[in-house]
């Protein structure tokens, strides 16, 4: 019989990079684009484990927009994990402001929209 990915879905669990381990031009590479950006500040503003990868309002397709959570979670930004046949997220906001500090405040300001 085969075996089921952790977690009992039918995909494999994503794969997460430490924070610490995120170079300053990752970061701001992955910060660069306005559908990341646009993601990282509406999960700033929604609790851990709140948001489905389909609950954001977001101009890109389905294949598209699991390319920028891919792209957030290579560069220590996004945690993610299943539950039942849906994929929640978490900014890992704090592990982030500890590897670089005050970033994200910078790019969360209302002023920086």
């Amino acid at each position: 019989m085969a075996q089921q990915p952790a977690g009992g879905g039918h995909r494999p669990a994503p794969v997460h990079t430490d924070p610490a381990q995120v170079t300053m031009l990752a970061a701001l590479s992955a910060l660069a684009d306005p559908v990341r950006l646009q993601l990282v500040r509406e999960l700033a503003h929604s609790g851990d484990w709140t948001r489905t990868c389909g609950s954001f309002d977001v101009p890109v397709g389905k294949a598209a927009l699991s390319h920028h959570f891919s792209v957030l979670r290579g560069a220590g930004l996004v945690e993610q994990r299943d539950e039942g046949p849906k994929r929640v997220n978490r900014l890992r906001r704090a592990e982030f402001d500890a590897r670089f500090p005050g970033l994200l405040e910078l790019l969360l300001r209302p002023d920086e929209v």
